[in-house]
């Protein structure tokens, strides 16, 4: 048995966007008249929450109690601002892909690997950093793209990875997700999917021992990454031929 696709989570995977989504948060909460400021602290906290309006409704739980009263109702009409407003930003250029993300995206597809995303982000979201980051129409790269509003539980649950396999038409152990969170990670493996941890700004210090291999990025030729455990220990970049050795040697945490 050999990889035969590979599925990425976006946000903090692909590319450093967490800044931009705490920006599109804190400009949408003063479109609204509200005086909520979520700082990097603050927003940390509630990144451990996977999906937009699960982290508001967490803030007014844990933060704004006394907001709840006029805030509950509106907080779907929050997050579609949110969204459309993370879009316009985005859409002004300069989006940049981790360390070897287009390269492996580039070389998966030219060596017939299948691509899909698994994502608990908006499906404008990834449109659009794709669209930035690799051109218009690059959604077109992915035959499979699996956002959080298509399902019912969000990671850490595993719906998000089985509907990306539903799709596929694939087993688990055909794929290989790439993510950089514990939920993220704990998501995969609960859908039986062996998963490579890329740290990012907001995840370096979870927890991320379920992972097959923990890596500071996907690595470039001339700039190697940082291996942290699991797999990867004497390379410098993931490449389709080394995913595929991977594979063959694989056993997954306990």
């Amino acid at each position: 048995m050999t990889f035969q696709a590979l599925i990425f989570d976006v946000d903090g995977t692909l590319a450093e966007t967490e800044e931009a989504h705490r920006r599109a948060f804190n400009e949408t909460f003063g479109d609204f008249g509200l005086d909520w400021h979520w700082s990097r602290a603050v927003y940390a906290d509630l990144l451990k929450i996977t999906g937009g309006k699960e982290r508001i409704r967490h803030f007014i739980d844990h933060y704004r109690p006394e907001d709840a009263e006029r805030v509950r109702d509106i907080v779907g009409q929050l997050h579609q601002e949110k969204t459309a407003r993370y879009v316009r930003n985005m859409g002004g250029g300069g989006v940049r892909l981790r360390p070897g993300v287009e390269r492996l995206i580039r070389e998966a597809a030219a060596a017939g690997m299948r691509l899909a995303i698994a994502t608990t982000t908006s499906l404008p979201n990834v449109k659009i950093l794709l669209d930035e980051a690799l051109g218009a129409g690059a959604t077109g790269l992915f035959e499979v793209i699996a956002a959080g509003d298509m399902v019912a539980a969000k990671k850490p649950a595993p719906d998000v990875y089985l509907l990306a396999l539903e799709r596929l038409g694939l087993p688990a152990d055909a794929c290989l997700a790439i993510e950089d969170s514990y939920n993220g990670v704990m998501s995969a493996r609960r859908a039986g999917i062996t998963t490579l941890a890329t740290t990012s700004d907001y995840t370096r210090l979870e927890d991320l021992r379920y992972a097959f291999g923990v890596l500071s990025d996907l690595g470039e030729p001339d700039a190697p990454f940082l291996h942290f455990s699991g797999v990867g220990a004497g390379e410098s970049h993931v490449t389709v031929d080394l995913i595929q050795r991977w594979c063959h040697g694989r056993a997954m945490p306990q």
